[in-house]
């Protein structure tokens, strides 16, 4: 990805060093805020000008069925993506580094941001819309949120209650080596993805649900998240889109994106945990799933194209 020399979000709020306390008294979820009520959520160019659709009608599609956040305890990494195992092939830049060098991480933190800023700005302005960005909280071991504390095992998540995206840069280091899944766009995938969260939580598809999952059972609460998950996943392929059209891309670059979805869907983190997969406690989709809805986002560029909740995914 070309992000070098490019402008940063200011959005960027860096608590790295800082460990928990910075909220006082929020307690706790009592596991992987990724996966309880109360928690946060863990993400080709065609030719002739870009595609986005209207907020009007992204939120129509959002509103009628919701939130999705607090489905069950699942592997911390699940809210990103889902796969089994082919490296892609590498970037044609530099790769980013591996968070040793956290000042550069940083850095690319912010120009990723700050994309996803533009082209959500120019979403919702089609609309006569304002985007309300979120912020970037970076932290590492602990940190308090509106939706209690986490920890660095939790993976990056996005806290409906203070609409903020947290993430310990090490994350990476684990995406890279033990999930399989190395590239600075499989990297840029991560946070597009947690941005996606924010689009659900602002256009009412998070509150409705958290109101829904009241009346379900912990089975029919999984299935929906996997719809919420994989259209977070479809806004990440939005993003992608737009990169492309700013000529950010490099070559190979998708192929991150895509080798990061196969290697954290449902069924090949519980098959590679356990040795088998259990379908019904599926939370965040399977791998081909994931790489699906996020072609279906960057092919069309369009989040009206996104829409999860009707039909089968």
């Amino acid at each position: 990805m070309k992000w070098r020399g490019r402008q940063q979000s200011s959005n960027i709020q860096d608590r790295r060093g800082q460990g928990r306390g910075g909220l006082g008294g929020l307690g706790g979820l009592g596991g992987n805020p990724f996966g309880r009520g109360g928690g946060g959520f863990r993400i080709p160019t065609g030719g002739g000008g870009r595609s986005r659709g209207g907020i009007g009608s992204l939120i129509g599609i959002v509103v009628v069925l919701g939130i999705i956040w607090f489905a069950t305890g699942q592997n911390p990494l699940d809210m990103l993506t889902g796969g089994t195992g082919s490296s892609s092939s590498a970037s044609s830049s530099s790769q980013i580094p591996a968070s040793g060098d956290q000042d550069e991480l940083r850095d690319f933190v912010g120009v990723v941001v700050k994309e996803t800023e533009d082209l959500w700005t120019e979403v919702f302005q089609a609309s006569g819309e304002d985007y309300p960005e979120p912020t970037v909280v970076l932290f590492s071991g602990g940190v308090d949120t509106a939706c209690g504390a986490a920890d660095s095992s939790t993976g990056p998540f996005y806290c409906p209650g203070d609409q903020q995206v947290y993430i310990d840069l090490s994350f990476y280091d684990q995406l890279r080596d033990q999930f399989g899944a190395p590239g600075d766009f499989a990297q840029a995938y991560v946070l597009a993805h947690e941005v996606g969260h924010h689009i659900q939580n602002i256009t009412g598809v998070l509150p409705e649900f958290n109101q829904r999952r009241q009346s379900m059972s912990q089975e029919e609460a999984n299935a929906y998240s996997v719809r919420v998950e994989l259209q977070a996943d479809c806004y990440a392929g939005v993003w992608a889109n737009y990169a492309g059209q700013e000529d950010l891309l490099d070559n190979g670059d998708i192929e991150e994106a895509l080798n990061a979805a196969e290697q954290i869907g449902d069924d090949t983190l519980q098959e590679r945990m356990q040795g088998f997969a259990v379908p019904k406690t599926f939370n965040h989709g399977t791998s081909a799933q994931r790489q699906r809805w996020f072609e279906r986002g960057y092919t069309s560029g369009d989040p009206n194209q996104c829409d999860t909740f009707s039909g089968n995914v």
